[in-house]
């Protein structure tokens, strides 16, 4: 024992008798008996020679077999330093060669023999391998315990490299039923790769997973399901990209380019499996699925595979908010509300309510003005649960603000509207009492108060959301120009636009530029403005030629409003320069990129109306209207194309301008030109207080709708 543990070699003197030898017991079932008399009756003198040879090796392996046994011993006790000793007393590499043709030899497919053959054997038993290859795993298991991880790694490999060798297309069926060889290298495949993660090799642990799976190992599913669960974790989590080997690129062009599309195809691959019961439902599977397609923006997949999952995995108030998240983050923000509704619909009313699916509600209807009134219900359904909800009634307070106001936008009833208008700003200002860090709370504060013309106080809370978010929010720069310019201070507001542009983003860049413009054109400096719009459709159409696979859709979506709109504006400047042709030719081009748009046909009527070509004026309003009914601006230059049609069309354009007044109270050129209708009229004071309403509303009218 003590030799033994020593790691000092010896040799023994008489064969060993021990019982437990399966080497010893392999070569009595092969027809040889160890003891020397029954060699001399079996084998004529020629065959002596040949007989001791056999024997010594079947000695020398027996010495192998000893320390294997012993160390396992050493091992199970705990004695890891002791059972490294007697392992490393063991001659791997001379016995490696011995190993791989045993595994060879057992593999073949053996031809029939008489009776009377005699065979002799010289290689190993498939037990002796299995012995030497669960020794070697242990030798591993004990450095590991010993903190020499590395050397771990390669003791383990050696198991690798001896069964492939042997069997380089994959493990032969049937090969685990009369030996421990395939559990050995079974576990091995699990524990390299673990052994070279700890060891901080990352690259090495992926080739180790990647080993697993390229050849038919007889792994069963679950295990061979947690292999690729953890190489696919690996891949997306390693923070070491490693590209496929040569060897392994046999998809073309379909091969996984880097290691993000490689786990999602092992997620895909392990989600196929989940779905036709191959393998148990296993979340962590579903929760790299949902972070590896988050992270490449393909939504709408992972939102396949969420409608994918079994019944009783998630509850429908859970799926339906999962599904919702994926669509909105997907960009498909009506999808995702429909489906929230399910969870606040009748269905569920019997369930405990899913609070996050409500806030989630809320938070969707507050960026989109026509479900105003949806976003308030969701948002009173979270404020009614206040003991479990006290940490969110900050952001409920700011949606339901957020709500009142796009509700008051679109308001019908004078006396509605002004109510809503209050409600909207006593919930934002009472969400900044209690979340008064939040820069999102900040800015939509700043534009209610712009929007009902409070200008000292949006100024303010404009300041205070760019200090908020360091000058870093191109729409926080945006709304504070347009705050400016709502007192008439256009070289204030363009100085602000210039010192914007420098900390913009791509598209709010590009919405600054046309701000400038418009400044300018204010400036009465159309020359300047040309520039500005020059430019602005060069920055758009140099990034038009980028790879529009890197583009997402909400960015192509702007760039082509803001292209639409600036052609329109170009098409304004030159009808004031009396350029009709140039102006014709910009509105052919907005009409290229968005041919039912109501501002370009608006912008057309006014072209034509510049031309005293009323009658066609009043056709190109027409269709602007018949494309948005509730297109304010069409509205009102309807009502003062119809006025020049004398006394008789009067009360159509009072209705015109009334309706026009209704959609948008403060606009100053449907106050002017109900003024105007009413001075045709005779009623001269109504007309003047109409006048003053008009005056002091373009005292505070910004150059762009702050909306």
């Amino acid at each position: 024992m003590l030799c033994a543990c020593s790691g000092e070699q010896f040799k023994f003197e008489d064969a060993p008798r021990s019982p437990e030898s399966l080497a010893t017991r392999d070569f009595s079932a092969s027809g040889l008996s160890s003891r020397t008399g029954d060699w001399e009756s079996k084998f004529e003198d020629a065959q002596v020679d040949e007989a001791e040879s056999t024997l010594r090796d079947a000695l020398s392996l027996n010495y192998e077999e000893a320390r294997a046994l012993l160390g396992r011993l050493e091992y199970q006790r705990g004695n890891f330093d002791a059972a490294f000793q007697v392992f490393h007393g063991i001659d791997i590499r001379g016995l490696t060669p011995r190993m791989t043709r045993a595994i060879v030899e057992r593999t073949w497919q053996r031809k029939p023999r008489t009776k009377g053959d005699i065979i002799y054997s010289r290689e190993m038993s498939m037990h002796s391998v299995s012995l030497l290859l669960e020794a070697i795993l242990l030798k591993a298991k004990s450095l590991d315990e010993l903190g020499r991880t590395g050397e771990a790694a390669k003791e383990c490999k050696i198991i690798l490299d001896t069964v492939e060798s042997a069997m380089p297309n994959g493990m032969t069926e049937g090969i685990g039923e009369d030996c421990k060889l395939q559990e050995m290298f079974h576990k091995a495949l699990e524990l390299l790769p673990k052994l070279s993660t700890k060891a901080g090799c990352l690259d090495e642990s992926i080739a180790a997973y990647r080993r697993a799976l390229v050849r038919p190992w007889n792994l069963n599913p679950q295990r061979l399901a947690s292999v690729q669960k953890d190489l696919a974790t690996i891949l997306l989590y390693g923070g070491v990209e490693t590209c496929l080997p040569p060897q392994l690129q046999v998809w073309g062009a379909n091969t996984p380019k880097n290691n993000i599309e490689e786990a999602i195809l092992l997620l895909f691959v392990l989600m196929r499996k989940v779905a036709s019961c191959e393998i148990d439902w296993d979340p962590e599977i579903m929760d790299h699925l949902t972070y590896a397609l988050s992270i490449s923006g393909q939504f709408e997949f992972l939102a396949e595979y969420v409608e994918q999952a079994l019944p009783g995995i998630y509850n429908r108030a859970e799926r339906w908010y999962f599904l919702s998240l994926c669509y909105s983050a997907a960009g498909q923000n009506e999808a995702a509300l429909n489906l929230l509704k399910k969870v606040s619909g009748c269905s569920e009313a019997r369930h405990e309510p899913h609070l996050p699916s409500f806030l989630f509600g809320a938070k969707l209807c507050s960026q989109d003005p026509k479900h105003a009134h949806e976003g308030i219900n969701f948002t009173r359904k979270v404020i009614s649960f206040h003991d479990q909800t006290k940490h969110f009634m900050g952001e409920m307070n700011k949606f339901l603000g957020i709500c009142y106001g796009n509700a008051a936008r679109a308001c019908v009833l004078d006396s509605e509207r002004v109510v809503l208008q209050r409600e909207s700003l006593n919930s934002l200002n009472q969400a900044s009492l209690i979340g008064h860090k939040d820069p999102e709370l900040i800015f939509s504060l700043a534009l209610e108060n712009a929007v009902q013309r409070n200008l000292d106080a949006a100024f303010r809370n404009a300041i205070m959301y760019s200090d908020m978010v360091a000058g870093s929010s191109g729409r926080g720069w945006k709304l504070l120009a347009l705050v400016v310019s709502a007192e008439e201070r256009f070289k204030d507001a363009e100085t602000i636009v210039d010192l914007a542009l420098d900390e913009a983003g791509r598209i709010d860049q590009l919405e600054l530029l046309r701000l400038k413009a418009v400044l300018l054109i204010a400036q009465e400096q159309p020359k300047q403005a040309i520039e500005t719009y020059r430019i602005l459709l060069s920055v758009i159409q140099a990034q038009r030629e980028e790879v529009q696979a890197k583009k997402l859709q909400s960015e192509a979506s702007a760039e082509k409003i803001l292209e639409t709109q600036t052609w329109q504006d170009l098409a304004c400047i030159y009808t004031k320069l009396e350029l009709w042709s140039d102006a014709e030719i910009c509105l052919d081009k907005a009409k290229c990129i968005e041919f039912y748009s109501s501002s370009s046909w608006h912008k057309t009527g006014i072209l034509l109306e510049a031309q005293s070509l009323y009658k066609e004026a009043l056709v190109s309003y027409s269709v602007s209207l018949l494309i948005e009914p509730d297109y304010v601006p069409s509205i009102v230059s309807t009502a003062e194309v119809l006025m020049k049609f004398g006394k008789t069309s009067l009360p159509i354009a009072r209705s015109f301008l009334m309706n026009a007044l209704r959609l948008e109270p403060t606009n100053h050129e449907a106050w002017l030109k109900l003024g105007l209708v009413s001075k045709m009229e005779g009623s001269l004071q109504q007309a003047a207080d109409y006048f003053q309403a008009a005056y002091e509303l373009k005292l505070s009218a910004p150059i762009q709708s702050f909306i």
